[in-house]
């Protein structure tokens, strides 16, 4: 992840959305409880990256995009690569959130997991019918031991659960940072 900035300190679009690419095989080990948020990751990502295709020496930056739809007065529309990178940076928080709690709660189940990141993550930016689809797609969770078992393959997982969580937390955090210097970071799903 160290690549994911310039030399002078700059998210690259590029290298930010291959990372958040690097989750989608963990959220299918999750089964029928994660294919929502898998959709969403995968919808906001293709939009994204097509947006940095249609000219990647101008859109090398990530926030460059938003600046763009800013400037344009196009940024607050639902198709929009602003809420693209809105959304995408709130799941991406909802999973770190959730590596954080398998690391810490090792007593929980996973559903126990799941709701409890998404409690302190999307909850507050999901109306009833979301937040409800949500509640019911966590009794989908699957057994934490079997999922445990099925990511971890002969690596050290808690380690690199340790160092995702570490290293991609400041991202999202300056995603959210520059969203809001722009006004952009209080938008609810429609």
């Amino acid at each position: 992840m160290k690549h994911v900035k310039s030399e002078n300190g700059v998210i690259l679009t590029k290298p930010f959305l291959d990372v958040c690419k690097l989750i989608m095989p963990v959220l299918d080990k999750f089964g029928a409880a994660m294919s929502i948020v898998k959709s969403d990751i995968g919808g906001n990502i293709t939009r994204l990256e097509t947006k940095y295709n249609s000219d990647p020496s101008k859109f090398e930056h990530l926030h460059s995009m938003v600046q763009a739809e800013v400037e344009a007065k196009t940024a607050k529309g639902s198709s929009s690569c602003t809420n693209g990178l809105l959304w995408l940076t709130r799941a991406m928080d909802y999973l770190v959130e959730l590596f954080r709690n398998l690391l810490e709660h090792q007593d929980w189940i996973m559903s126990q997991v799941c709701t409890d990141s998404y409690n302190k993550t999307l909850k507050k930016w999901h109306g009833w019918l979301a937040s409800s689809s949500f509640t019911v797609a966590m009794k989908l969770a699957p057994d934490r031991k079997k999922f445990m078992d099925i990511i971890s393959g002969s690596g050290d997982i808690n380690a690199d659960m340790e160092k995702f969580c570490t290293t991609f937390s400041p991202l999202l955090s300056e995603n959210h940072k520059f969203l809001a210097s722009v006004g952009l970071d209080d938008l609810k799903a429609s």
